[in-house]
């Protein structure tokens, strides 16, 4: 009992005589937070059949899908970066090459990303490209409300409706924020 007594004595003295300093909840306005969000882009998976029309060999392909993400304040008032990053994978004897045009809201070209694809050989052919956008060119990422998908055949062995092989493109964006 006397220990317990004598325990419980120096457990209150310790906590009266203990020192703590005044809160400081203005730091909470000094909080900065700096998230990183990885999301898909776009992509698109085209046999080699496909660049054939009635017969004819169709040398340029154009998809023009939107992109809505830029239409939220939040996302345009705190990405600080932005990586772009495509890859691309070619089975298709023939090379290409594959011109990201990023348009605004009048489809005027804010900026193209070019990418030469080779041809298929027999083995892996992927070929992969990060963009980073800051600064000046993450404004003009900003306004994009489309990005046109321009896939042009290069010279090479004609296509046909019975050619094998896919064009397939994945992509994705890594956002790097800036909130305060």
């Amino acid at each position: 009992m006397k220990v317990t007594q004598t325990l419980l004595g120096f457990f209150v003295l310790l906590f009266v005589l203990s020192c703590s300093s005044d809160l400081d909840f203005d730091q909470v306005n000094d909080l900065q937070l700096q998230p990183v969000v990885v999301a898909n882009l776009s992509s698109f998976d085209v046999a080699a059949n496909q660049f054939v029309n009635n017969g004819t060999e169709q040398a340029v392909s154009i998809d023009t899908p939107e992109v809505g993400v830029f239409n939220d304040s939040f996302l345009r008032d705190n990405l600080s970066k932005a990586d772009l990053f495509f890859e691309v994978n070619n089975t298709i004897n023939r090379a290409f090459t594959l011109r990201l045009v990023f348009l605004d809201v009048a489809n005027t070209p804010l900026t193209t990303i070019q990418m030469n694809i080779p041809a298929y050989t027999g083995t892996s052919n992927q070929t992969t490209l990060t963009q980073t956008f800051e600064g000046a060119n993450l404004d003009l990422l900003k306004q994009t409300k489309k990005i046109a998908f321009v896939v042009t055949l290069l010279p090479g062995p004609p296509l046909t409706p019975t050619s094998v092989g896919n064009l397939k493109l994945r992509s994705s964006v890594t956002a790097y924020f800036d909130i305060q």
